[in-house]
């Protein structure tokens, strides 16, 4: 079938509008450029008990995460990357002759932190401030959902340096800012100062003293999202009320995030999400009180809408419960074995018939979509995607396609990886996992109450028992012969106070246990497989807990989320691809590459015996009345009468914009439109010398593909199209471009 329509070609992430068939249409989309010029990262870590061995991993892989945005590798025509002495060693650098940067260097990036530590909302398990014997001093457990730049574990919140005492750092080589940002890179051994060195130490400096009660999903959605962060929480008559605003906070969230910024961030947690939910009664998860028993049938089916705690009173239609009360009819409150205080978080609504916790669903939305609801319930604008304001120079401020969520969390690598014997080929897509059923394996349907197939990510305190259905290997439940399992070593006795393992992994140095009561491995006689057989109070594994919650969140935002595992294949040569969360950073990157890179197009456009397509692009520019002529030679023609009204309707798409100066860019045409199709290189020319300039068409989806494929291998694979600007066609700095295709679709 043939459909008459039209698609935006420039825009980051809008749909594809298609009209009925055999009718007519004409469409301006406003693009501020061709590209991301502009990425605000966040990295959210879990600074809880057992997170220095990750986030010692994590500040390892500083350098592979900011390089391969500030210094994108150069690629062959192949797309194959050239070796390391032939690589550029800074942004300003070209890549050598007949090769060309996978993407653009980005040249404006804010970098922050957030921990996973929020207090205990209320309840006494998790005080804002606590005494620290090994700190000599307060510590925080409560770190409100803002920046945090600490040297150290010990240090104050913002004793790292940062731009501007703003608590994140900011990426500026062109030196742009006002004042100037960073423009070194650095070593991460700090022997030159710059960037990766000072990102590594707040990686480092996030530490392992904070609340145990992690908070990581909220603590994000505080920071970024929350149209009212509260300022504290006060219980009164056993009610949490939150009171007041954060000022602080959202001063940080101005400075950190710009309106039409990507924004990536990046979770490291080695436990489950446990974001309780603010007011109410549902401080009580983090409160040192016994809690009530659960109703008879929450044992049955935690869904079953009678399921509740005996402490409230029973729903409309449901029996009365003899389990709830002992003979004098006095409320049963859990003893200390049914209800240890660490594991609160687990398992609630069939442990206390009550999910204390707030709903996935609550961060999926905040990260896709434009209203959300805000303390009292009402629908607002969503802080994360602000709405145009060209007066004040917001022509297309962010959407949806352009945040994603990265968690490196607990999880096997084996699970998620695109081979399960070699994590150096890096982690499957969201989508890859839904078309061969890898979530199924690693989250099952918490809707429905279907555990994971992976027995190592169900959640118990009990020894499990299965096969994980994609490497084929059988849990171990006889500690006694230690490490049958390749994973998690081996189900060990938690005494009902712990839970068993998703996985482990070698650490780079053993650690003695003794004289330490936190240590895993203090006991000499535990089974813990995170202990050495031999030196039974030497720690020489780390481990990770199934992380259900933060892989629900990614799996509701599609590719837009990333997962990879917090138990590395190794971690010994770090020259290897399967290095630490070198896969990991990957992952995230792959995913960055495909809008850095500009647009993809979801469908294939017509071309004439030419070899052109019907578009249209303007340049746009406020120029006071200064507008200086249309220049040809550097690819500026004069708007065409019969195309005034694209400018019109791009007048009234960006009503306040005040342009005055309009030029269409060139679509090339003979042998320059061969070149830009087929020439990898950043800044093609002709074989006499000449510049190219203008734009062109590229289809990788066609037999034969249009162009060199390699100029949209970054694009989804059903979306490997894309229209590229060489040369002068550039827009401007200070310009908007207005683009238009119409014409025949082959859906």
């Amino acid at each position: 079938m043939t459909v008459s329509g039209i698609t935006v070609v420039g825009c980051l992430d809008r749909p594809i509008g298609l009209n009925e068939p055999r009718i007519t249409a004409t469409i301006a989309e406003i693009v501020p450029n061709s590209g991301i010029s502009k990425i605000d990262l966040l990295l959210a870590i879990d600074n809880s008990a057992s997170m220095a061995d990750k986030q010692q991993i994590l500040a390892l892989a500083v350098p592979d995460l900011v390089e391969s945005l500030v210094n994108p590798r150069c690629i062959d025509e192949q797309g194959n990357a050239l070796p390391n002495n032939k690589q550029p060693a800074g942004p300003e650098q070209n890549c050598p002759v007949g090769s060309r940067r996978e993407f653009a260097p980005v040249l404006d990036i804010h970098i922050g932190i957030v921990s996973s530590s929020l207090g205990g909302h209320g309840g006494n398990r998790c005080p804002d401030v606590v005494q620290d014997p090994t700190c000599g001093g307060p510590i925080s457990k409560n770190d409100h959902g803002r920046l945090v730049a600490r040297e150290d574990t010990c240090s104050p919140e913002n004793s790292a340096s940062t731009y501007q005492n703003k608590g994140f750092l900011a990426w500026d080589p062109m030196q742009e800012l006002d004042p100037p940002g960073e423009s070194q890179l650095g070593t991460l051994d700090g022997a030159m100062p710059g960037l990766v060195p000072a990102l590594a130490e707040m990686v480092q400096g996030a530490g392992q003293k904070g609340c145990g009660y992690e908070s990581q999903l909220e603590s994000i959605y505080r920071f970024l999202v929350d149209p009212e962060p509260h300022a504290t929480i006060e219980v009164v008559n056993n009610v949490a009320k939150r009171i007041g605003v954060d000022d602080d906070l959202l001063a940080q969230r101005a400075a950190f995030l710009r309106p039409d910024s990507l924004v990536a961030i990046l979770m490291l947690s080695d436990e489950n999400d446990c974001s309780i939910r603010d007011g109410g009664s549902y401080y009580r998860a983090a409160h040192s009180d016994r809690l009530p028993r659960p109703r008879a049938i929450c044992a049955e089916n935690p869904n079953d809408p009678c399921c509740t705690s005996c402490g409230v009173n029973a729903p409309a239609g449901c029996p009365t419960d003899p389990t709830c009360v002992d003979g004098q009819g006095s409320l049963i409150l859990l003893n200390d074995e049914e209800d240890p205080v660490n594991l609160r978080c687990f398992d609630q609504k069939r442990r206390f018939g009550i999910d204390f916790l707030q709903p996935t669903d609550r961060y999926v939305k905040a990260f896709s979509e434009p209203k959300i609801a805000d303390r009292s319930g009402n629908l607002v604008n969503n802080p994360l995607f602000p709405e145009a304001n060209p007066k004040a120079g917001l022509v297309s401020p962010r959407t949806s396609g352009m945040v994603f969520l990265a968690g490196i969390v607990g999880v096997p690598w084996q699970d998620v990886a695109r081979d399960p014997k070699d994590l150096g080929k890096g982690f499957k897509t969201s989508t890859d996992m839904e078309n061969d059923g890898t979530w199924d394996v690693i989250l099952g349907i918490p809707a429905e109450n279907q555990p994971p197939l992976d027995p190592l990510m169900r959640e118990s305190t009990d020894p499990r028992t299965g096969t994980n259905p994609i490497t084929g290997e059988q849990t171990d439940v006889t500690p006694g012969t230690p490490l049958g399992n390749s994973i998690n070593g081996h189900e060990w006795t938690t005494q009902g106070d712990d839970l068993q393992y998703a996985c482990i992994f070698d650490l780079p140095q053993p650690t003695s246990c003794a004289g330490d009561t936190t240590c895993e491995c203090f006991s000499s006689g535990s089974d813990n497989p995170l202990c050495d057989p031999n030196v039974p109070q030497q720690l020489v594994k780390a481990k990770a807990y199934p992380g259900l919650r933060q892989l629900s969140v990614l799996r509701g935002l599609g590719d837009q989320g990333i997962v990879a595992s917090v138990c590395p294949q190794q971690v010994a040569d770090r020259d290897l691809a399967n290095y630490g969360y070198r896969a990991a950073i990957g992952a995230l990157i792959d995913q960055l590459k495909t809008k850095i890179s500009g647009p993809c197009l979801p469908r294939t456009l017509d071309r004439d015996d030419k070899g052109n397509v019907s578009c249209l692009l303007i340049e746009a520019k406020q120029t006071g009345g200064a507008c200086p002529p249309c220049d040809p030679t550097n690819a500026r023609l004069p708007v065409d009468p019969s195309h005034q009204s694209a400018i019109e309707l791009a007048k009234q798409r960006s009503p306040g914009s005040n342009w005055d100066c309009f030029c269409e860019i060139p679509q090339l045409v003979g042998e320059d439109l061969a070149i830009c199709q087929n020439d990898i290189s950043d800044t093609p020319v002709t074989p006499s010398g000449e510049s190219v300039d203008g734009y062109c068409y590229i289809d990788a989806t066609t037999e034969p593909a249009i162009g060199n494929p390699i100029h949209v291998a970054t694009c989804p694979e059903n979306e490997r199209r894309r229209i590229r600007l060489v040369g002068k066609a550039e827009p401007a700095k200070d310009a908007t471009l207005v683009v238009l295709c119409s014409g025949e679709f082959q859906p």
